[in-house]
């Protein structure tokens, strides 16, 4: 066997857990046929109790894997958060089948269907509930089955987690540039080890974003809990994108290579130089819809803008006789992603303009 080299892993020392609002974890239906702290090679499911009409003592089973091996951190990998990106579910689902063993050390939790009715209707929210699963965490355990779903991540899996990916890509309705992006915190140590697994994974465009404070996504919930964490978008429309699924193959393993539970051999494809910084800076990167119509954007991604120059015009089809109607941009920087349909209602948005830092 040829001989692994790892890493070490200094995000480790001294972490500091914030701790989540106090819940009962006891009160959770949900169980699975996997022991997460078992050694080995484990492929199976968590099942969430579930009684509609027609299956009165049913379960939503959520497809997961644990690949454990010798003393090690600790990561959970999630895709499919929404049910309409991709990229992230394929990639897992290889790490799954084909990941060796004896070229980790120690332990991967692997989500890659996380919200599994989503992720078989191909949709952003759950057919079950009608609810977005990264805004219900960190979730109830009396709840629906989406927010039964963000719970269980919660309290058995960050529990365990030193490190968190969390694949994204820009679903149905979003065109977006492959990026990682980093969860600024209070902490300036905790932010540069997000910052440095970021970087790791190698995408064209990093990006500080915060998702406008909201604290009810997953990967608030897990730097809230204190694991070091990376997420990222690879473009969208709906669709896998080829040159986005090799860069989240090779990103995914070049920053679980720097977390040091995998193998440096796994790093077989060099990041390029670093790209540059940039930050989505508030509610002014967005250019909002204010009309129903069609809306024509007037620059590329990667384009720079400045603020006050028209980010584009939303064309009222249902009524010729109406001029256009022309939008701006809230400040200057980079295109960072826009709406992939063209019809627009008030309150869409249309582009997100991200500024270097």
């Amino acid at each position: 066997m040829d001989k692994v080299n790892f890493r070490a892993a200094p995000f480790l020392r001294d972490r500091q857990r914030t701790h989540l609002p106090a819940r009962n974890p006891h009160c959770s239906t949900a169980f699975t046929d996997i022991d997460l702290d078992a050694p080995g090679r484990q492929l199976g499911f968590l099942y969430i109790p579930h009684s509609p009409h027609d299956d009165a003592w049913g379960t939503v089973p959520i497809p997961m894997a644990v690949l454990a091996n010798g003393a090690g951190p600790t990561v959970i990998l999630e895709g499919g958060n929404h049910g309409d990106e991709y990229e992230g579910q394929i990639v897992l689902g290889e790490l799954i089948r084909d990941l060796a063993l004896d070229h980790i050390r120690g332990r991967l939790i692997l989500m890659p269907s996380l919200n599994a009715p989503a992720a078989q209707a191909g949709l952003r929210t759950s057919p079950q509930d009608g609810k977005n699963l990264n805004r219900s965490f960190p979730g109830d355990h009396a709840g629906t089955i989406t927010e039964q779903i963000a719970a269980y991540v919660s309290d058995e899996l960050f529990s365990r987690g030193d490190a968190f990916l969390s694949l994204h890509s820009g679903g149905s309705s979003l065109d977006i540039i492959p990026s990682a992006l980093v969860q600024p915190t209070n902490d300036a140590a905790h932010t540069q080890r997000n910052l440095d697994a970021a970087l790791a994974f190698g995408a064209p465009f990093n990006v500080l974003l915060n998702n406008l404070g909201d604290t009810r996504t997953s990967v608030a919930t897990a730097v809230a809990a204190g694991l070091t964490c990376v997420s990222t978008e690879m473009a969208g429309r709906g669709t896998v994108t080829d040159t986005a699924l090799a860069l989240c193959r090779a990103g995914t393993l070049r920053v679980l290579v720097h977390w040091g539970v995998l193998d440096e051999t796994y790093a077989r494809e060099p990041a390029t130089p670093p790209a540059p910084l940039f930050k989505v800076t508030g509610s002014k990167s967005y250019v909002i819809a204010t009309d129903r119509g069609v809306f024509e954007a007037y620059h590329r991604h990667g384009e720079h803008v400045e603020a006050g120059q028209p980010a584009g015009r939303i064309h009222q089809i249902h009524d010729p006789r109406r001029a256009p109607v022309e939008l701006t941009y809230g400040t200057s920087g980079a295109v960072f992603a826009k709406r992939h349909p063209g019809i627009v209602v008030p309150g869409n948005v249309c582009c997100v303009i991200a500024t270097p830092t």
